[in-house]
């Protein structure tokens, strides 16, 4: 009969951790304001009557963009005016034309002495930003016309207030190295900054908004809900440029709407605020940021990608940073490496089928 032996050891054994013992970190974040509001814009419907009337109003503006003018001047305008009020996605091709007419005209040509873009601060600045944002190489030299002999801008350009503004929105396209641009930007800020108690209203709108928030840099949604209600207090605005920018961003809104609201379910299907309480609840800003990407109609595969990677990258965030011990990080980062290597593995099979198939 064999005798028994003990392998244990004469020193007591520490029980092993379980999960819930460990004692967590807190952030403590605040849970979401939005909760599950979006998910009641599922039955939101498209008004067919709008989208007829948007559609009319969109071919009465691309006659518009196309119809012979005086000045090429009037086109920036109107192309600014498009962009601002973001409604550009509907005439790609047409503004494209356009600007390509005029970086390929004379009025392109710093030699050519062209009184209305040459001597004309707004006008000047305008073209060399739109220009400049389609892609087309145009050269800052332009505005070393609107210096004096000592190199300095010209104090007249105080007064132009308009100038100024236009000024300032193309300093924020410059690269590195364009000194003249740098220059640009100081002089502009500061008397716009000094110049905002002898405005109208709705410069001063203007003017106060840009020193706050350039064109270049905001959000494009956040952007042309702006300029709305600045473009309707113009009296020279365009009436059914207005109404149909005025349609179109009601239109898309709903849009945004119900993607959101599919996404509002999606997340809480996966019902991440029960079961991980300590990461952040934000997959509504998250959206938010994906449609400050792409907010136009045809990209809502990328938009609502973006927003539940980004959703997800969150909750991974706050895994590392408030929950995870680091043994359980390890595993987890482990983990993933793993999951990355199958997924190239299997991408690379994709492409290989697929180039056998062609």
């Amino acid at each position: 009969m064999s005798v028994p032996v003990s392998l244990s050891s004469d020193q007591p054994q520490t029980p092993k951790a379980t999960p819930d013992d460990v004692n967590r970190r807190c952030a403590n974040f605040s849970p979401s304001m939005w909760g599950y509001h979006f998910l009641s814009y599922a039955s939101v419907e498209t008004n067919i009557k709008a989208k007829q009337r948007a559609q009319e109003l969109k071919e009465k503006v691309k006659m518009i963009i196309m119809a012979p003018v005086k000045k090429p001047s009037q086109k920036l305008d109107l192309i600014h005016d498009i962009q601002r009020l973001g409604v550009s996605h509907h005439f790609e091709n047409e503004i494209e034309e356009l600007l390509q007419q005029i970086h390929t005209s004379s009025h392109c040509n710093p030699e050519s002495g062209d009184q209305e873009t040459d001597n004309e601060l707004y006008t000047a600045a305008l073209r060399f930003r739109l220009l400049r944002q389609q892609g087309y190489n145009i050269s800052c030299d332009i505005f070393n016309n609107f210096k004096d002999s000592d190199g300095k801008f010209k104090e007249s350009l105080v007064n132009d207030v308009v100038g100024l503004l236009s000024l300032y929105e193309a300093t924020h396209l410059r690269i590195h190295g364009e000194d003249i641009l740098d220059e640009a930007l100081t002089f502009t800020t500061t008397h716009l900054e000094s110049a905002t108690h002898r405005l109208s209203p709705v410069l001063l709108k203007q003017v106060t908004h840009a020193l706050y928030q350039p064109f270049w840099k905001g959000l494009p949604r956040l952007e042309t809900r702006h300029y709305l209600s600045l473009y309707q207090e113009r009296d020279s605005h365009n009436e059914t440029l207005l109404n149909f920018a005025k349609l179109d961003f009601n239109l898309l809104q709903q849009v945004h709407q119900r993607e959101l609201s599919e996404i509002s379910r999606w997340w809480k299907d996966l019902d991440f605020v029960n079961k991980l309480p300590f990461a952040r609840d934000r997959v509504v800003e998250s959206y938010f940021w994906a449609s400050g990407v792409h907010f136009e109609p045809q990209y809502y595969l990328a938009r609502g990608t973006l927003c539940k990677v980004t959703a997800l990258l969150v909750i991974i965030d706050d895994i590392y940073d408030v929950c995870g011990t680091h043994e359980e990080l390890e595993l987890f980062t482990e983990a993933v490496e793993r999951f990355k290597i199958v997924v190239l593995i299997l991408l690379v099979s994709f492409l290989k089928k697929k180039n056998l198939s062609d």
